[in-house]
């Protein structure tokens, strides 16, 4: 098979950059994601997957089925589409039998005014947990909210009762963190050892890691710094 050789990198990665990567992946929150239930404006999807990367979730999911490619504004996301995968599905059956599938003993919350709806403060987000958002004008869907665990809201003591999608997921995910980092969840040194090298790979060097992919070759080791080996012919 023919390899790709990299030679005269023009850019050499520090090994601070190394560090930095590895410290976000070792902290990153595999059990802990968000469900858009059809967020149809960019702006709020990218919003949401930039908080997602505040607080160390590495995949997001979204019910888009009017939609082939999930729009995402540059701008708002601050490059956060780089560190947080995006998976579509075509409805919400499907994705919650993915995730229950995934991830085992996961709680599915919606936020959703009903009559068991509680604080989403009481809940303990410790526990896998799934965070299902609805759209901006109609909220989560029956079908979300029948399949969810539990309901959950935001109390609100002014004359307007709803936040904005992007605010209340960013309200409900920094209390799921305060909690995490209180059960040292975010923790990294032990978890720094057990990092896919793959992952690190495609962080530090995503373009050629692309090459890679595309030819179905492993990707070549790198030294201390982050830079890709020399490899032989």
């Amino acid at each position: 098979m023919e390899h790709i050789f990299v030679t005269g990198h023009p850019k050499v990665m520090s090994s601070a950059r190394l560090n930095k990567i590895k410290r976000v992946l070792a902290a990153r929150q595999d059990n802990l994601t968000v469900l858009m239930d059809h967020v149809h404006k960019a702006h709020n999807l990218s919003a949401i997957a930039r908080t997602c990367d505040a607080v160390g979730v590495s995949h997001l999911h979204a019910v888009h089925p009017e939609f082939e490619d999930i729009g995402i504004h540059h701008h708002t996301a601050s490059g956060s589409k780089d560190w947080v995968n995006i998976t579509r599905h075509e409805s919400i059956s499907a994705a919650y039998q993915q995730l229950r599938n995934q991830i085992p003993n996961v709680q599915i919350l919606a936020t959703h005014l009903s009559d068991k709806a509680i604080d989403f403060r009481q809940i303990d987000y410790t526990q896998p947990t799934v965070i299902v958002l609805g759209s901006e004008l109609k909220g989560a869907s029956s079908e979300a909210c029948e399949g969810a665990d539990q309901h959950i809201i935001i109390p609100m003591v002014g004359m307007v009762q709803s936040l904005n999608v992007s605010v209340a997921a960013a309200t409900i995910l920094f209390e799921a963190q305060r909690q995490r980092q209180l059960a040292g969840m975010y923790e990294s040194a032990e978890k720094q050892d057990t990092i896919d090298k793959n992952k690190i790979f495609e962080w530090m060097h995503p373009k050629i890691a692309k090459l890679y992919q595309a030819r179905g070759q492993a990707y070549p080791d790198l030294d201390d710094d982050g830079d890709i080996l020399p490899q032989s012919r």
